[in-house]
């Protein structure tokens, strides 16, 4: 059964009191650990109370026996559970970028520093991997899905580390809530977006170098060549990727201007202008971004793209 939304709002408020924020790497200490029975292990008591009234009805001494020794072994089970969870360290190697309404997936390691091994060690959301296995001075990994519904820096929030090893009658938790963070990227405008004024100006070198004119040979591929020059029949005969090039004029430099989109409001401005850079990106066209208290030069290639679209997640952050 749910508890009501305020209750679980005041349980929640006395958790955040209690654990206070975390770092980038926790440690799961004697007090931080928490645990009860799972539904099984109620049943299981359940179970117990009535063959020890059995056994008192009928003064069974076999009765009292069977009754003491799965009691001992629920107890057994019950402080084993609690050491596969104890002493065992949390942390993320992070999160790559999304999109504002995409999905963050955070990569958390759990490893225990002391190298015994833990088993069926999960995450207490419905958005998780299932379980993962330490083994002995080694590491396991589990996803943490966060949703993303707006641009800037996200974290994962409060969530639970838990285990039910080994017998499932008992479930050992504890509360995270640690200093992670992930970037997300503004969403970009969709549908047919009009180009900026730029494009149909734009600044090209009158050097004769690389351009889209006459084909003059192939190179080996390198990070951040446009797709649109990329040799896709070499790639489908199974040979290496190479990347076509054309000797013409230098390629075009195009500003993404901020002003230009004078009376759009600010968010409306932001998703335009993320279009614009992807479009650009994937037009190999040499692209920078102007805004109110940034300018970024003209450049191309993943990081380029990176810089642009992080200083306008960031905007009025």
């Amino acid at each position: 059964m749910r508890l009501p939304r305020s209750l679980r709002a005041a349980f929640h408020r006395w958790i955040a009191r209690r654990m206070g924020r975390q770092g980038r790497v926790i440690r799961l200490d004697y007090p931080r650990i928490y645990i009860l029975p799972t539904r099984a292990g109620a049943a299981f008591a359940g179970m117990l109370v009535a063959m020890w009234l059995g056994s008192v009805n009928y003064s069974s001494s076999l009765g009292y026996l069977l009754t003491f020794l799965l009691a001992g072994v629920a107890f057994a089970a019950m402080h084993h559970i609690f050491r596969n969870l104890a002493g065992l360290t949390v942390t993320s190697t992070g999160t790559e970028p999304v999109f504002a309404g995409g999905v963050a997936r955070f990569r958390v390691r759990v490893g225990d520093p002391a190298g015994r091994a833990r088993w069926a060690i999960g995450l207490g959301c419905e958005r998780a991997d299932k379980v993962t296995d330490i083994p002995p001075d080694g590491s396991g990994w589990l996803t943490l899905e966060v949703p993303a519904p707006s641009r800037g820096w996200l974290g994962p929030g409060r969530f639970a580390l838990l285990t039910r090893f080994p017998t499932g009658l008992f479930q050992a938790w504890s509360w995270l809530d640690p200093d992670w963070t992930g970037l997300v990227y503004p969403r970009p405008e969709g549908g047919a977006v009009p180009g900026p004024e730029a494009f149909a100006a734009t600044e090209r070198g009158g050097q004769f170098g690389e351009g889209d004119e006459d084909f003059r040979g192939l190179r080996r591929y390198q990070a951040g060549d446009p797709p649109r020059h990329l040799a896709w029949r070499l790639l489908a005969r199974g040979q290496e990727l190479h990347t076509k090039q054309f000797a013409g004029q230098a390629p075009s430099k195009v500003w993404l201007d901020w002003q230009a989109l004078a009376g759009m409001e600010n968010e409306a401005r932001i998703a335009r202008l993320t279009r614009w850079v992807l479009d650009a990106e994937r037009a190999g066209h040499s692209y920078g971004l102007r805004l109110l208290e940034a300018e970024i030069h003209p450049g191309q290639g993943p990081e380029h793209r990176h810089r642009c679209l992080q200083a306008l997640a960031l905007m009025n952050q």
